[in-house]
């Protein structure tokens, strides 16, 4: 298994989220932090899964500059003026059925899809085959919806810098 994907996988499980909640060291810099760890990360592993792969990380990138620029450190918790289905995604910071299911998506498709290309769930692991595309399309419903949700962010952010009154304040 690739460095790449190695130093990932504490991303993934979550584990440096709990680790700076645990020992009591957030900030508004480590959340933003954390969201540039990942992206790096789900990055470097679509651009080895596949050669558009830099279509989905430049995506996340793009959601992760309209999110931060619009909403700030507290952007998940800013989607009450969104749609319904968008809320059902993003309340409770993602700890809803929707929100675990998009999660897995962006986290571990890319993850799973890597182990299903080297082999990793059949051999060492041996997960049965039908399992592993079981995996891979509930995940890919996932990563859809994420997909979903994202082009509504980017869609807001970019009616937010057009709106008539934005242009009237930069004028002066």
């Amino acid at each position: 298994m690739g460095l790449e994907v190695l130093l990932y996988v504490p991303n993934v499980i979550g584990l440096d989220g709990w680790a700076a909640r645990r020992f009591n060291q957030t900030s508004e810099f480590g959340a933003w932090l954390d969201v540039v760890v990942d992206n790096l990360g789900r990055s470097m592993l679509w651009t080895m899964l596949f050669e558009w792969g830099w279509l989905v990380s430049s995506l996340e990138w793009c959601v992760f500059v309209c999110n931060h620029h619009a909403r700030g450190a507290q952007w998940k918790n800013s989607f009450s003026e969104s749609p319904r289905w968008v809320q059902a995604v993003m309340t409770k910071g993602f700890k809803t059925p929707l929100g675990v299911l998009v999660i897995g998506g962006l986290h571990v498709l890319p993850v799973w899809l890597y182990g299903y290309q080297l082999g990793v769930l059949t051999e060492p692991l041996c997960v049965p085959d039908w399992l592993q595309v079981l995996g891979i399309l509930l995940l890919a419903m996932g990563r859809v919806l994420c997909f979903a949700v994202e082009v509504w962010c980017i869609w807001s952010h970019v009616r937010f810098l057009t709106r008539e009154d934005n242009q009237v304040e930069r004028k002066e």
